[in-house]
């Protein structure tokens, strides 16, 4: 079976391979990238390594088929992880503390109740869309639905209708963001390896992952209304309380919300800052000044420190220690919750965040064999002759491997990885903009919602907590995904088209 998968699950790779038949060199180094793709399946699928040392592996492999000089593979090594968690790892370490003080605060549920009782029952189900969407930005997938779980049960209860109603829709909307939008690692990973710009991959990523999130969820609600399922006996006697363990009283919706949206903010208005000024950069380093508006630049070509001051701010990494220390305060110290509790939430939610910085490290061990051996040049050659959109090839890769071994992150790792090279060399010879670029990695994260299945963890953890069988949830959850990755890719694809 699993010959069979791997047989089936690289056709373009093989057939790039025929195509550049006269090219040696070329056609070697695509046969050593289809190996070590392959290699990767078996380590993840059949041999059951975990994907941080999958990855490594497959590195090595591929480094030394390519004919690496051996003592120069373990320095692509070093360099490939440092420069991958330079930002990544901050990030995902801020960023779990954030939800972590969220989900013990009450800030969650509050969240969670505060749109349901906006919105009614009757739109209930968009409701849990826009929570989904919301509190999947600094909360793992996994995890925001442990935390939501039993607010679902409680819907379900007060209105006698199946916990799918609002379960799929909730799923539908947090797979959206988790692959979409940074500062969720999985995106912010396949910004940093295409070399885009993280707030242009928030516009465009919450421009395509909103309708993309409400058509999903339109489509879980309706299932959800057709195939009702018993309240997981798990939450038998799950209780929903008013707050967490640090809160005197129920927090405000809308707090939560501004906290969630304050580093997305400041992302957002130093990339549009950024934009601005790299064309006065430009024309100033020309000796040339541009017509209309107003500078940003100092007398001797700088930026002003106004303009130092936003770009600072609105990096990812002191965007987020910002949200995260003004979390800590208002949802923690201001709440009642001692010094020694914060302590201990904030080592508690560096554990599983570890994982996800090892394996995201690993994805750009992956990445950086690949531009050192030469494979991703000889990618960038292939596709530079096919008639085909970079952002399409992309999209097909990242499927390709999503479906194979189930993991998003992984899949998104491995695209992104792949598709550097030709990307980059796009934006450099003028064929692919800013904004094209950015789109590309929307495509390739939608790339990796695509089809979860029964080797992706997410199935299960959505199958168990909504009570579902494994039928139930490939006839709901994986079309929802499908139709999440399919509609996404669809809006990117489009949008390349006119910015």
């Amino acid at each position: 079976m699993t010959s069979a998968i791997l047989a089936n699950s690289l056709p373009i790779l093989a057939q790039a391979a025929v195509e550049v038949a006269d090219k040696p060199n070329i056609n070697w180094l695509l046969t050593v990238l289809v190996i070590g793709i392959a290699s990767l399946l078996i380590l993840i699928l059949v041999l059951r390594l975990q994907a941080f040392v999958a990855l490594i592996l497959t590195s090595m492999i591929v480094a030394i088929l390519s004919g690496m000089p051996l003592n120069e593979i373990t320095d692509s090594l070093v360099s490939g992880m440092g420069s991958a968690l330079g930002m990544l790892a901050t990030i995902v370490g801020l960023g779990a503390i954030f939800g972590q003080v969220l989900e013990y605060s009450g800030g969650a549920q509050s969240l969670a109740n505060g749109v349901h009782k906006t919105f009614g029952e009757k739109r209930a189900p968009m409701a849990m869309v826009l929570v989904g969407f919301l509190i999947s930005i600094p909360v793992f997938f996994d995890v925001a639905l442990v935390i939501l779980a039993p607010i679902l049960v409680a819907m379900a209860r007060k209105s006698g209708k199946s916990i799918l109603r609002y379960g799929l829709p909730l799923c539908a909307a947090m797979a959206v963001t988790h692959a979409c939008i940074p500062p969720t690692p999985g995106p912010i990973l396949v910004g940093l390896n295409l070399g885009a710009d993280i707030g242009l991959m928030i516009l465009w990523g919450a421009i395509v992952g909103l309708p993309t999130a409400i058509i999903a969820g339109l489509l879980g609600a309706k299932m959800g209304d057709k195939m009702v399922v018993p309240i997981p006996n798990i939450f038998a006697e799950a209780k929903v309380e008013p707050t967490g363990g640090g809160g005197k009283k129920p927090i405000p919706a809308w707090e939560v919300i501004v906290l969630i949206l304050l580093p997305i903010a400041l992302i957002l208005v130093q990339s549009i800052v950024s934009l601005d000024l790299k064309p006065q950069v430009e024309a100033f380093a020309a000796g040339t000044a541009l017509e209309g508006g107003f500078s940003m630049l100092n007398a001797e070509g700088g930026p002003k420190t106004w303009v130092q001051t936003i770009l600072f701010l609105g990096h990812p990494i002191t965007a987020l220690m910002i949200t995260t220390l003004v979390t800590l305060f208002l949802l923690g110290t201001l709440r009642g919750t001692d010094k020694a509790t914060l302590m201990d939430l904030s080592t508690k939610a560096l554990g599983p965040a570890g994982i996800i910085i090892l394996v995201t490290g690993a994805g750009g061990v992956f990445k950086a064999i690949l531009v050192d051996s030469g494979v991703g040049n000889a990618l960038a050659e292939l596709f530079s002759g096919l008639d085909a959109p970079l952002i399409l090839l992309g999209f097909l890769l990242t499927t390709i491997i999503r479906v194979t071994q189930g993991s998003a992150t992984v899949a998104m790792i491995g695209g992104s990885a792949l598709m550097a090279e030709s990307i980059k060399a796009a934006f450099e010879e003028g064929l692919m903009s800013s904004h094209d670029v950015a789109l590309a990695g929307i495509a390739i994260a939608c790339g990796a919602t695509m089809i979860s299945h029964v080797n992706d963890s997410g199935f299960w953890v959505v199958k168990n907590y909504l009570g579902m069988t494994e039928k139930q949830c490939l006839s709901t959850f994986t079309v929802i995904t499908t139709v999440i990755g399919l509609v996404g890719f669809a809006l990117a694809f489009g949008l390349s088209f006119i910015f």
